[in-house]
Order: C-alpha cells, then structure tokens, then sequence
C-alpha cells in the first residue's frame, strides 16, 4: 500500500509504504524504494510504523499535483514567515 501526500498523478514519494511479507505478516519500506524500516506483525503496527514517519507538517492529502503542492507550501510558508 502505498500512501502520497497529494490526490493527483504524479505522487508523491515522501511517505513509506507497506507490502505484504512473505511470514504472513507486513514489511514496512521507503520511502525510497531502496530504504527499509521493518517488519511488522499486523497492519496495525505496520501502519503505525508509517505514521512515525510521515514528513514533518503532513495532514490530510492536498487536492493536487505534486507540483501544485509545492507551490501551496511555498505560499503557505511565505504567509507564515510573513504574518
């Protein structure tokens, strides 16, 4: 399963994933797909593997692109130093 922080193709590739482990239980990867976090007994604990991981500032998925999220976070973070 894997999870991206906008609605829209192309995701994005920030947030770990999980897949099935061939002992029946989960494997948490990435999110890289050549970085590991780990094994997992049930989707719980996989679940919360990945939200001990998400990007700091994560909510709810941003109706967009990629590259209309940035943008976002950009003006987002523009008000904020601003304000």
């Amino acid at each position: 399963m894997h999870f991206s922080r906008c609605t829209e193709q192309r995701w994005t590739w920030d947030i770990p994933y999980i897949q099935p482990a061939a002992d029946g239980g989960y494997w948490v990867s990435g999110p890289l797909r050549s970085q590991t976090v780990g094994p997992a007994a049930t989707a719980a604990q996989a679940v919360a593997m990945v939200v001990e991981r998400l990007p700091a500032g994560c909510g709810p998925a941003f109706l967009g692109t990629p590259d209309e999220l940035v943008a976002h976070e950009k003006a987002t973070q523009g008000r904020r130093l601003s304000g």
